[in-house]
């Protein structure tokens, strides 16, 4: 059982929703952003989601693209990220570290390599969004082999045709896109996430979180209230492009985790 799957049991036993958070590692330089991710459990987030820095982001909307730009110009690398996660494993050795990215960093290094890299520094699961199920064998099986969760997402373009594919091969839980686009583009509705959610559910047997279009405590709520789970990422990197404090940062994400937890 990795930390995801144990964190997920914990929160279903004490019927609480998840709150994960985004940040891209390194932005703006490796000091702030470990000390932002430091006190996100404090801040009420269940599982951390850690962005890997890269040139062509194709998912990613301008707020999640100029915080890699940023982290990139501050000597950012796949292993300095993985050097983040090892000091962040000095003091809590307990909260999920969900590695999100694309997969030409990790080719680069070497699959073996990467995971045996990822492993030692407290990773457990992987978000790599240009790698469709077609592609399991270059990285899901071997990540899943190696004891790491393999997170997918799911689209509102995922029809009952492709969705089997889609969570074929995924576990600790479903990463549901709200919406169609880039990230920070548009707002997600839950009336409009719900029976997704629910398709999901039935086709994955694993909890699904939802993501993009998130951006206000009362939105948390509403989104989390009809899933398992909410992610945050754009309206917490767009306070740190604004130059926020780490405290006005960690209270901004605090009462986006109140919202979730309060569904």
């Amino acid at each position: 059982m990795t930390r995801i799957d144990a964190k997920f049991a914990d929160l279903k036993a004490k019927g609480k929703k998840a709150f994960v958070s985004y940040i891209m590692a390194g932005d703006p330089d490796f000091d702030a952003s470990l000390a932002v991710m430091r006190g996100l459990p404090e801040a009420g987030v269940d599982v951390i989601e850690l962005g890997l820095p890269f040139t062509d982001p194709m998912a990613d909307g301008p707020t999640i693209q100029l915080a890699g730009q940023r982290a990139l110009e501050a000597g950012m690398t796949l292993n300095r990220t993985l050097e983040m996660a090892t000091e962040f494993r000095k003091d809590d050795d307990t909260t999920p570290i969900v590695l999100m990215g694309y997969y030409n960093p990790i080719y680069s290094m070497g699959v073996d390599a990467f995971l045996v890299a990822a492993k030692a520094a407290g990773i457990d699961g992987l978000i790599v969004v240009d790698l469709p199920p077609e592609e399991d064998e270059e990285l899901c099986l071997p990540a899943q082999a190696a004891g790491l969760n393999f997170i997918r997402l799911a689209t509102p373009t995922t029809d009952d045709k492709r969705l089997p594919r889609v969570v074929q091969n995924t576990s600790g839980f479903v990463y549901y896109v709200s919406i169609t686009g880039i990230t920070g583009a548009a707002e997600a509705e839950a009336g409009d996430v719900a029976p997704e959610v629910t398709r999901i559910q039935k086709a994955s047997g694993l909890p699904v979180i939802v993501g993009f279009g998130v951006n206000t405590p009362e939105k948390s709520e509403a989104i989390a209230g009809v899933a398992d789970g909410v992610v945050v990422g754009s309206a917490i990197v767009s306070r740190i492009a604004a130059g926020d404090s780490t405290a006005d940062v960690l209270a901004f994400v605090k009462t986006l985790s109140d919202g979730a937890h309060r569904a």
